[in-house]
């Protein structure tokens, strides 16, 4: 009765999404929105995040309260939240709050806060938009009417206080450098703006360093480096989405990112060590990685945002990654020139990298991870 769908991944694993019956909705959001935080002595930690997902496309809501309860436990104090501008507003001026209220009163009860992702620029891909906006270039995008929604958005999720509107932003920009000053106008606009209604907001775009370094793309992130900071994903992974780093090297080519920006706060969007053999994966080197990452952590910790973890969960197999993605009623397709490649060998080791970089197994049995993970976070504290 109470099964919904949930977490759908979009091309570099940025979507949320919630199908769930219309009349389980109202009784849901009304309980988490209504739920307060348990008394507890444990200390969360607001820059140390996770993404919180599920093992499976389909799960009860009290098994993922479930997981989001056991997730906080690390003492975590941020999650991200992935909204997409044409599912929360499908008709221009009114809002779908069905899926959002759901996730954000999960993170709101355990005491987290959210770095929002809402996608202007996901990769290669504009958007999705809204029917009502359709498919606008760059320079064709209303910056008043992001501004409103956004405005809408954070008024109604006060727990938001990071917003990131484009990820893999190298990628819309490798090919398309003369576009780059429409963004920069179009971003200081928008920045603007949100501050005058949030000024306690930060704003930033995110960049993929695997792509970054691997591509050359260095000029692309400096010229782009815009806003309150500068937020990154990264994967240890060559351009076949396989491992080729070492711990020790995965930490050398995150202090790249201190020389390529010097003078802005870096938030560390998405960050993963997959476990999967297929991908030349394990559980030893991914231990390895978050106690090394939590070092390099407490080194720079005065110069970082913040620094969220992907993932709490594996996934099962092939639900992590498509050629075609569908949000809301729009579909994605992955191209040439993406992270993702038209390859299916490429594609497929990108679905066996995604769902195994949780620190916890499909079966919610702890990896070696998880136990460094919650160590190095009471460190912390």
């Amino acid at each position: 009765f109470f099964t919904f769908f949930y977490f759908l991944i979009l091309m570099d694993k940025r979507i949320l999404g919630i199908i769930i019956p219309i009349f389980v909705v109202t009784i849901v959001a009304l309980m988490f929105i209504s739920s307060s935080s348990e008394n507890t002595t444990q200390t969360n930690n607001e820059k140390i995040g996770l993404v919180i997902n599920s093992p499976s496309s389909s799960i009860s809501l009290q098994q993922f309260d479930q997981i989001f309860t056991d997730a906080s436990s690390s003492g975590i104090g941020r999650s991200n939240v992935y909204l997409f501008w044409n599912v929360i507003e499908p008709i221009e001026g009114k809002f779908d709050w069905s899926q959002s209220d759901i996730i954000m009163g999960l993170n709101e009860k355990n005491d987290l806060k959210v770095t929002l992702y809402f996608s202007i620029i996901n990769g290669e891909t504009l958007g999705p938009f809204p029917k009502w906006i359709g498919k606008p270039t760059l320079n064709g995008i209303n910056e008043n009417e992001l501004v409103n929604t956004l405005d809408v958005i954070l008024s109604r999720y006060h727990i938001v206080d990071s917003v990131i509107i484009a990820g893999e932003t190298e990628s819309q920009f490798r090919y398309n450098e003369n576009f780059i000053p429409v963004y920069q106008e179009l971003f200081s606009n928008v920045y603007d703006g949100i501050k005058q209604k949030h000024p306690d907001i930060q704003i930033g775009n995110s960049f993929a360093l695997h792509q970054v370094i691997n591509k050359n793309l260095k000029h692309i992130v400096t010229d782009l480096a815009l806003g309150d900071f500068v937020a990154f994903s990264y994967t240890p992974t060559d351009s076949l989405n396989e491992i080729n780093k070492t711990p020790e090297e995965a930490i050398i080519e995150l202090n790249q990112i201190f020389e390529i920006i010097p003078n802005k706060k870096i938030g560390f969007f998405e960050i993963s060590w997959s476990t999967s053999n297929f991908v030349n994966g394990d559980y030893i080197s991914q231990q390895d990685f978050i106690e090394k990452l939590f070092n390099f952590y407490g080194q720079n910790e005065s110069e970082i945002e913040f620094l969220t973890w992907y993932r709490y969960i594996d996934q099962e197999i092939d639900s992590c990654v498509t050629k075609n993605q569908k949000i809301g009623d729009q579909t994605i397709t992955v191209g040439g020139g993406s992270s993702m490649g038209t390859s299916e060998h490429v594609i497929e080791r990108l679905n066996q990298y995604n769902c195994n970089a949780g620190i916890v197994t499909i079966d919610q049995n702890y990896k070696s991870g998880w136990n460094e993970f919650k160590t190095q976070i009471q460190m912390l504290n």
